[in-house]
């Protein structure tokens, strides 16, 4: 079970049916993949909901013509395969669309500002 998959898989789904907010499990990697997200301009916000087990809730976000932001994603490692990459070995977007999330000792980045730092780490997703 891949609970990162899990969590980008519920807000496509949620996007494509329209709703207005995702609930997520918690965990702190969750939490910095969102915020990455949010400055990307991917999600709207989000916000840690206490109780007994903690919620992630995402606000998701939609253009002016109520179509979702986000389209597509993959992942790219995963719990049992960890997929990792050097700084020349960052792969591209699709056709300029979307970025890749990579995960570095500097914290989350996307492939232009791993490539522009050259430092590299594991490929977490591609989101579109």
């Amino acid at each position: 079970m891949d609970p990162i998959a899990d969590m980008l898989v519920t807000l496509l789904n949620a996007q494509r049916v329209g709703k207005k907010r995702a609930v997520v499990p918690y965990s702190t990697f969750k939490k910095s993949l969102l915020d990455f997200l949010q400055q990307k301009g991917v999600i709207a916000a989000y916000r840690v909901q206490e109780s007994p087990k903690a919620k992630l809730v995402v606000t998701l976000k939609y253009d002016d013509r109520e179509q979702p932001v986000l389209h597509g994603v993959r992942r790219f490692s995963k719990p049992g395969s960890r997929y990792y990459v050097g700084s020349t070995e960052i792969p591209y977007s699709y056709q300029g669309v979307g970025f890749m999330v990579i995960s570095t000792p500097q914290g989350l980045k996307d492939e232009k500002q791993a490539r522009k730092e050259k430092i590299g780490g594991e490929l977490v997703c591609a989101i579109w």
